[in-house]
């Protein structure tokens, strides 16, 4: 081939990748758009302007109170148990106004999470209220699906906080308005707000109270 041929050949074919690329995230933008519909029908209340992008896997629906403006990208995981090896639960998951997930978050409840306003999650971030049984000699004999989920208290996360890729966010744990949490941190206790939290487990960085 020609090197002018050449040039043409793969200036169409980046003008033609391009309008493919834009025709089909339009075509996800529309049919995510018609799913958040359908979906937003099975919360206990769901505000205006939601949008979630499929597939999301929601489990008790009924027990989950959402704000306006939610927007959640792809393979979101909401799973409120009320009822798990013979044993009930109450569980109940509120998410307030302007909350933003990106792909691939877990929030597990059997007991209580709370989301503030204008928070920002990034990817793969995992939120849980609850354990697979204790560490006793007794409840580690025990098979981990076939142990009791346990609660040691809600997980509280205020207003206007961020939340960084693939955080983890244990049982019992409160986190006051204005923090920020680094990546990969595991937070296993409360902070106040404007705290910077990093680490493994997650420690005071700072407080922006202080600078």
């Amino acid at each position: 081939m020609r090197p002018l041929n050449r040039i043409v050949v793969k200036t169409l074919a980046f003008v033609l990748g391009f309008i493919n690329l834009k025709l089909q995230n339009r075509f996800a933008n529309f049919k995510n758009r018609i799913y958040s519909e359908i979906i937003k029908k099975a919360f206990n209340k769901c505000g205006e302007g939601f949008y979630i992008g499929s597939p999301a896997y929601i489990i008790g629906a009924h027990y989950m109170t959402i704000g306006d403006n939610f927007e959640s990208l792809a393979r979101l995981r909401l799973e409120a148990y009320d009822y798990v090896n013979g044993i009930k639960y109450n569980p109940r998951i509120i998410i307030g106004n302007n909350v933003a997930i990106n792909f691939d978050c877990h929030i597990g409840c059997i007991n209580e999470v709370t989301i503030g306003n204008n928070v920002l999650i990034a990817s793969k971030v995992y939120i849980t209220d609850h354990f697979h049984g204790d560490t006793s000699l007794e409840s580690l004999k025990v098979p981990p699906r076939e142990r009791p989920i346990l609660s040691k208290g809600p997980v509280i996360i205020g207003d206007n906080v961020w939340i960084g890729e693939g955080v983890t966010i244990m049982p019992n744990v409160k986190i006051g308005n204005n923090s920020v949490i680094g990546a990969n941190a595991v937070v296993n206790r409360d902070f106040l707000p404007f705290s910077i939290i990093g680490g493994v487990p997650a420690k005071l960085i700072k407080s922006a109270l202080d600078a």
